[in-house]
């Protein structure tokens, strides 16, 4: 709040009697037109697209589009509430939604290259690789020196077959970029749709001399490979990209192709398990790791696998052939019955299908339908001699998926056309918390009104001033939480009606302590519905009336500490202009409050894990760490303090003790520490030079 504000305040806990409580009033009053709620007649828009903005930056897109649609509202003649909606529709995958919202704001300011971008991109997931172009060909008029934008362009040339013009631009794109890598990769695209493997494979060794820590480029190396049955050398070149990118499902279905035929199947196998557990749904690695565990005598696992491809894929005769020789082989005769019978229905003259029904059958005691079975194999003996029994699986024999042919229903599957992927250049790619380094630190606690349910958080943290006011404040039960949660459009909106009732009962409350708490709980309201500087502007209104309130300072510091990353992550200049304060001073208003709330709680765990937090950040880590320690002595079990200690002591090139931390967090529940031990423990294996 501004000096005017905190003038009156004081003046009204001073005055005495009905005087007071008029000014005490006032005041609030001022501080309610400052902090109005978005749903109040005199909309503040700027604030609104900055709340949107914040739910954007913290994944609550549903929230942020309710608070673009009131700056729509309010200004419709605005294009940034427009841009600001369609990019929260990219995230939530209604591509043509974002579409419409980007045509929108672009009638409003045609000159902004940003919006072309999400558009161009949001009509290549559309398929309107065309309509793209042209967003592609009006940004790159406004900003000609935009590599994103011109390799876009380019993919969606080889994705509309339009050759000629994608191997222009790639010629213009090498003439103003030598060094960059990328266009001579989409260059053997290019060449391997036009059948043209020689060439390919030189472009894809010219991307690799620029630049070798490309998986995609290995990828696509390999899959030239494949084609051509050079197994070693396929399998070489998968090998680096997966060390440049592990997580890619086709990357290691691919390997394990190569290494099954290298006769190495148990690196297969693991390969395939790789695949799943990335990518739980693949059919690929389904059917061919079911192939495999039945080759080497893992029936019941098999049949999960097919299991499995079956309910993906209900009418894929050949997984349910293999699933019935399964059964058959395992005993479970009437279900292997019922899919030999579903796979002749469909292929009524395959016999090897008809001979394993009929053993089923003898088995069962079912003569009749066995010799009625086994005389349709007679007779198809003595009229073709085209029949045999199928060999085991052999590493020469692959089907594409495409093909159906039943006698093929023991060969590993490949996919029909293999494409090296085409990664769009693309800012708004993944969620924005994917976009963050991996080796970031677990954000603050916070008070909230919505519980933290999770496999980390099982009971409720507490805190003797939490508690405190909790009895106090009957209406709403307060939470220490470190996530924002994300609401629905249902809870959105009884957030907006809950801020309204409690701006009108301030205004009409005749009680001070009454008001004041009802500032509070609107507060904490702002700060779950991502409006930090309304909630700021309440609380520094509620400080000015109790000055030792510790909740009041926490929640204060981490409104805005959320701020300060928001406007880091946004591009803010650390300088700051007339209007904004810089970096450094909005940080050491953060510290100061923390600072202050310490002063007046000092055995508070969660205050001294924020200030560590915030020492962190500022690569302090010898202070952080020490506020780490202090807060696992009061709280032996919280993880995040493990979890960010680790990391200083890491950043602080005390790695050994930072995995130890690392570990202690892993077995609290943040399993993502685990993949840094790994990655520090791959480091510190490497030889150096």
């Amino acid at each position: 709040m501004g000096m005017m504000n905190a003038t009156w305040l004081k003046a009204a806990v001073k005055a005495p009697g009905r005087k007071a409580w008029c000014r005490l009033v006032a005041a609030l009053a001022v501080a309610l037109h400052m902090g109005a709620s978005p749903a109040q007649a005199q909309l503040n828009t700027d604030r609104l697209v900055t709340n949107g903005r914040a739910a954007l930056y913290y994944e609550d897109y549903v929230l942020s589009m309710q608070y673009f649609n009131q700056a729509i509202s309010a200004k419709p003649y605005l294009y940034e509430p427009w841009f600001f909606r369609a990019v929260a529709k990219y995230y939530l995958d209604d591509y043509a939604g974002a579409e419409r919202d980007c045509s929108e704001a672009l009638q409003r300011n045609p000159y902004v290259v940003n919006i072309y971008e999400l558009r161009g991109l949001t009509r290549i997931q559309q398929e309107k690789f065309g309509d793209a172009i042209d967003d592609y060909n009006r940004a790159l008029r406004y900003d000609p020196e935009n590599r994103g934008l011109w390799h876009n362009r380019v993919l969606c040339h080889i994705q509309n077959k339009e050759y000629e013009a994608a191997l222009a631009e790639l010629d213009t794109m090498q003439a103003r970029w030598s060094q960059y890598a990328r266009p001579y990769a989409m260059r053997a695209d290019v060449y391997m749709q036009m059948k043209d493997t020689t060439q390919a494979i030189e472009a894809l060794q010219r991307s690799l001399d620029i630049d070798p820590y490309d998986a995609q480029t290995w990828a696509a190396r390999s899959i030239i490979s494949l084609s051509r049955e050079e197994w070693t050398e396929a399998e070489d070149q998968l090998d680096h990209a997966i060390h440049l990118q592990p997580k890619q499902a086709g990357y290691h279905i691919n390997r394990a192709l190569a290494r099954f035929n290298r006769n190495n199947l148990r690196g297969a196998m693991a390969d395939y398990d790789m695949a799943l557990d990335l990518e739980p749904n693949n059919f690929l690695g389904h059917y061919n790791r079911g192939l495999l565990r039945a080759q080497v005598g893992d029936d019941n696992r098999a049949i999960t696998d097919f299991d499995f491809v079956l309910r993906l894929e209900p009418g894929n005769v050949l997984a349910r052939f293999n699933r019935a020789m399964l059964l058959d082989k395992t005993g479970d005769l009437r279900n292997a019955i019922d899919d030999y019978t579903k796979v002749i229905d469909e292929f009524p003259n395959f016999w090897t299908g008809l001979e394993a029904r009929a053993a089923c059958y003898r088995r069962l005691g079912m003569t009749k339908k066995a010799e009625a079975d086994e005389f349709a194999v007679y007779k198809a003996r003595l009229y073709k001699h085209l029949y045999g029994t199928q060999p085991r699986l052999d590493p020469t024999q692959m089907r594409k998926r495409s093909d159906l042919d039943p006698d093929k229903y023991n060969q590993l599957v490949v996919e029909d056309e293999q494409e090296p992927e085409r990664e769009y250049q693309n800012a708004y790619r993944g969620r924005v918390q994917n976009q963050r380094v991996e080796m970031d630190f677990m954000p603050m606690f916070a008070l909230s009104f919505e519980r933290q349910q999770d496999e980390l958080h099982t009971g409720i943290a507490f805190e003797k001033s939490v508690a405190e006011l909790n009895e106090r404040l009957h209406s709403r039960r307060l939470y220490i939480v470190s996530a924002s949660p994300t609401l629905d459009s249902r809870r959105t909106a009884n957030y907006f009606q809950y801020i309204d009732s409690l701006t009108t009962a301030i205004g009409q409350s005749h009680h001070t302590q009454a008001a004041t708490d009802m500032l509070f709980l609107r507060a904490v309201a702002y700060a779950v519905m991502q409006n930090n500087e309304g909630a700021i502007d309440d609380l520094t209104t509620y400080l000015q009336i109790d000055s030792a309130s510790v909740p009041a300072l926490w929640q204060r510091a981490v409104c805005q500490w959320r701020i300060n990353q928001f406007l880091a992550q946004d591009g803010h200049k650390a300088e700051g202009d007339a209007t904004t304060p810089s970096v450094d001073l909005r940080t050491a208003n953060v510290l100061g409050d923390l600072n202050h709330a310490l002063a007046l709680s000092q055995h508070n765990a969660y205050i001294l894990y924020n200030r560590g937090t915030l020492y962190a950040q500022r690569r302090n880590y010898s202070q952080a760490i020490d506020d780490f320690a202090a807060a696992l002595r009061l709280e032996p079990s919280l993880a995040e303090a493990y979890y960010n200690r680790g990391l200083c002591l890491i950043y602080a090139n005390r790695a050994d003790e930072g995995i130890a931390d690392l570990s202690k967090a892993g077995e609290l529940g943040i399993y993502t520490a685990y993949s840094i031990i790994k990655k520090q423990k791959q480091k510190a294996s490497t030889p150096k030079g």
